[in-house]
């Protein structure tokens, strides 16, 4: 994968949202209308209206964390939603929320019984 972008109204509230509530790092930063953050060895950007896709609706990116409700109380702190949570047993938990632009990802945190990833 080289990268996954989300397109927002507001990219520079929309990365910081990013950067807050998952501690995700600044790679590169063109002004307002592109910023490449590090997650994991992945890229993952936020994109303005005019960098995205015509009519694009949005991507899910799934991260994968140790602590679902340290990053659901960041989330939450920085103005996004918990939209659900669902356990899926020896598999793994899953929270999907939202940020303050309503692009939907998800947070995976893996069962002692999984071996792959979930989302």
């Amino acid at each position: 994968m080289q990268n996954v972008y989300l397109v927002a109204r507001d990219v520079g509230r929309v990365a910081d949202f990013w950067q807050r509530a998952l501690g995700l790092s600044v790679r590169f930063r063109d002004a307002d209308r592109w910023v490449q953050l590090k997650a994991g060895e992945h890229a993952f950007a936020i994109a303005s209206l005019a960098e995205g896709v015509p009519g694009q609706v949005g991507a899910v990116p799934v991260f994968e964390v140790d602590d679902l409700q340290a990053h659901a109380a960041a989330i939450l702190e920085q103005g996004g939603r918990v939209l659900s949570t669902r356990d899926m047993g020896e598999h793994g938990r899953l929270l999907t929320f939202s940020d303050p632009d309503g692009n939907v990802a998800q947070l995976f945190n893996r069962g002692a019984g999984s071996r792959d990833g979930g989302g």
